[in-house]
């Protein structure tokens, strides 16, 4: 299934700085505002994404729609959700100007992608976004929580992030969004990308992140408590975990050590040496000796 037989023009640079002038937009750091210029790049979003005609795909921060279009030319449906009023008002004309017979199939929401609780029409299954770098861990965790229907995606971060989100146990980046992300989703790293393809181009290296959603670990524990006691784990990264876990205990050593050991896992090792499981087994473990977590 297709969406129409005449596929959606893209964008590139001189259609980008057009796009920009009529707005009289200067793309601010704050807003992690990059453009993508380049219609190889953001083809190969696509077609590393793996989506199909089938998907109902998110996309966060389409700024003036370079990677819109390039969804479109394969997606059931696209929902863009856009912060900038100035910049969700000109993306419906842009996309009847490039995809006409795709802009049925488009929705823009103009919207803060933190602070969203629902998006409008049918259950979105896949998330395909340049995200913005200033915040993209905490909306890609956002989103993962929010839709459980997403089943896969793909999005472009600063590369020493992407490096983290894919980090196995042991890696000196490995962390708290490596230990967070994995919660919802396998991931991985899917490549690299140019500064010389973005308007304007970052003083960054850019990274693709791929994931594919899993179920969730089965404990007794919130998301939340596991994520607290990660949170806690990762505060000093050179400390143990007795010492670093002793605060869910009434700041005793010795509990802490009892719940680690209970658990399964060395009192003297640090949260860089764990994966997930180990971090549910250690908060059930916690919770049994006090119910302090999450309070």
């Amino acid at each position: 299934m297709t969406n129409a037989s005449a596929g959606p023009r893209l964008l590139g640079p001189a259609d980008v700085r057009q796009l920009a002038a009529r707005l009289d937009l200067r793309p601010t750091k704050q807003r992690g505002q990059n453009f993508v210029i380049d219609a190889n790049t953001v083809r190969r979003i696509v077609r590393e994404s793996a989506i199909t005609a089938d998907d109902v795909v998110i996309e966060i921060g389409p700024g003036l729609g370079s990677l819109t279009l390039a969804l479109l030319e394969v997606a059931q449906r696209v929902v863009a959700i856009e912060v900038d009023p100035l910049l969700a008002g000109l993306l419906p004309e842009t996309i009847e100007a490039y995809a006409p017979e795709q802009a049925a199939h488009f929705e823009v929401v103009l919207a803060d992608a933190m602070r969203i609780t629902e998006v409008p029409g049918p259950a979105p299954t896949a998330l395909v976004a340049n995200l913005p770098y200033n915040i993209s861990v905490p909306v890609l965790l956002h989103m993962l929580a929010l839709l459980p229907s997403l089943e896969r995606g793909l999005v472009m971060v600063q590369a020493e992030v992407a490096d983290r989100l894919a980090a196995r146990p042991g890696s000196k980046v490995y962390g708290i969004p490596s230990i967070k992300a994995s919660w919802y989703a396998d991931v991985r790293r899917a490549g690299a990308i140019g500064r010389n393809v973005f308007w304007p181009a970052p003083n960054v290296d850019s990274g693709l992140v791929a994931w594919t959603r899993r179920e969730p670990p089965a404990t007794t524990a919130t998301r939340e408590q596991v994520f607290g006691v990660v949170d806690a784990a990762f505060a000093q990264r050179r400390k143990t975990l007795r010492s670093t876990l002793k605060q869910f205990v009434d700041g005793s050593g010795e509990r802490a050590e009892s719940a680690l050991v209970a658990a399964g896992v060395d009192p003297q090792a640090r949260g860089e040496t764990l994966v997930l499981d180990d971090f549910v087994r250690i908060t059930e473990a916690l919770l049994e000796t006090t119910s302090g977590i999450g309070r």
